[in-house]
């Protein structure tokens, strides 16, 4: 946990900005913008669209392995955290193995990540970028790009989960505070990846990355909620196809207790989010990264 904490500061520094609650206009035109330049490189590098689909692979992956923990808890478990108002051993099991599954899923996505930059980078020195010298480039760095892949997956998946419909509902004034620090977060690390793949550590990476966006805070804010509106499209796109995909398909038979589909009312949610992350991972994220990387 101690190397968790090691970018906190980045998080804490972004918010104390005066004009961080001050979000630029434009930001949706703004990353259209660089989707040209995106193609261009990808048209000359494909091996980036290969990195992107690799990381849709494990993604998904990871997501059928946490699925597979709901069929391995018993049904007596699943009927005494439905009759619990509070939380349940469930819940504990859950938060563990989604911990340890992010950190699994987050190595073979912190090198494809690390990737796609690198290739941006050697082309942009007018060297050959194939997947090799891709690779052996992000090598040396692989464990700080695990460690921060890892940081940010538990925050994303922690932050959509607390956005998701729940029985208590938490105050409007702590929503806000959690949405601020995911924001100030995410606005953080935005020069955290192109620093780690240029080799610097996970620190020093995280400290250019405050000065990065201090310097930068208009055009990292507008391309950062340039590509957050596209995922929230995209997110509640597949919320809604996900409710008419189970109104559809009779998942939960109708007067039998719910605890008893969990696993397949999951697994069936696999096909909506599957197709979001790829929708995500290969056509949207490529180009936010390789437009972070300058």
């Amino acid at each position: 946990m101690e190397s968790f904490n090691t970018l906190r500061f980045v998080r804490d520094e972004i918010q104390k900005l005066p004009d961080l609650n001050v979000k630029p206009s434009g930001g949706l035109s703004f990353f259209c913008d660089r989707i040209g330049r995106a193609l261009t490189l990808i048209r000359s590098e494909k091996e980036i669209l290969l990195f992107a689909a690799l990381q849709w692979v494990f993604i998904l992956l990871g997501y059928l392995l946490w699925v597979q923990m709901l069929d391995w808890i018993h049904e007596d478990v699943w009927r005494s955290a439905a009759n619990s108002r509070r939380g349940s051993l469930v819940d504990v099991v859950l938060t563990i193995w989604s911990f340890f599954v992010v950190g699994a899923v987050a190595f073979p996505v912190g090198l494809l990540s690390g990737c796609i930059g690198a290739t941006h980078f050697l082309h942009r020195q007018g060297m050959p970028a194939t997947m090799m010298t891709s690779v052996n480039m992000v090598l040396p760095s692989m464990w700080s790009l695990w460690l921060f892949h890892w940081v940010d997956g538990w925050i994303t998946v922690k932050q959509i989960m607390e956005r998701l419909p729940k029985k208590r509902r938490r105050s409007p004034m702590l929503r806000l505070a959690s949405e601020t620090a995911y924001y100030a977060w995410k606005l953080g690390i935005s020069g955290v990846l192109p620093s780690i793949v240029t080799g610097s550590n996970l620190l020093r990476s995280g400290k250019n990355s405050v000065r990065f966006v201090k310097d930068n805070l208009k055009e990292v804010a507008q391309l950062r909620l340039g590509y957050s509106a596209l995922c929230w499209l995209v997110g509640i796109s597949t919320y809604l196809g996900t409710a008419v995909m189970f109104a559809a398909i009779d998942i939960v038979p109708e007067n039998d207790a719910v605890y008893r589909h969990v696993y397949d009312a999951y697994l069936w949610a696999a096909l909506p989010i599957c197709v979001a992350v790829a929708v995500v991972g290969v056509a949207v994220r490529p180009v936010y990264r390789i437009a972070l990387c300058g």
